[in-house]
């Protein structure tokens, strides 16, 4: 695989018809992580531990920084923020994929100089079931 550009990664939000743009991730880390669940017991075999598949709870972290699209986006994502709402987000991933499904901001931060333009940091934790499509 050839490097990819970093500003191919896209963070869309459903507006209730379509999948919206908010931003170019400039920086961005996802990660995915799921709880285990332990059955070892005497009759185990030696000293490894036994795990239940398919049990413990899954869940996906996403930071990221950025720049808004436009005055638009910045207020649809500062409104779901102070809202605490959970909305569908897509996250758009070069030769990797798309990640979508329900996320709530966790944090939301503002940044700037005085001789540049705003950024934008944003912290989503999964609020539900996320599917995953390649592209």
């Amino acid at each position: 695989m050839t490097a990819q550009k970093g500003k191919d990664l896209l963070l869309k939000v459903e507006d209730g018809l379509s999948f919206l743009t908010v931003a170019g991730l400039r920086s961005r880390r996802i990660a995915f992580n799921a709880e285990t669940v332990e059955v070892t017991d005497a009759e185990s075999a030696g000293r490894w531990r036994e795990l239940l598949g398919g049990t413990g709870i899954q869940r996906a972290s996403l930071t990221g920084g950025g720049i808004f699209k436009d005055q638009a986006s910045d207020a649809l994502v500062r409104s779901l923020f102070f809202a605490a709402s959970i909305v569908n987000w897509q996250v758009l991933i070069p030769s990797f994929g798309v990640i979508s499904g329900p996320f709530q901001i966790t944090a939301l931060e503002y940044s700037g100089e005085h001789n540049g333009e705003i950024r934008f940091d944003i912290a989503m934790e999964s609020a539900g079931s996320l599917s995953f499509g390649a592209i």
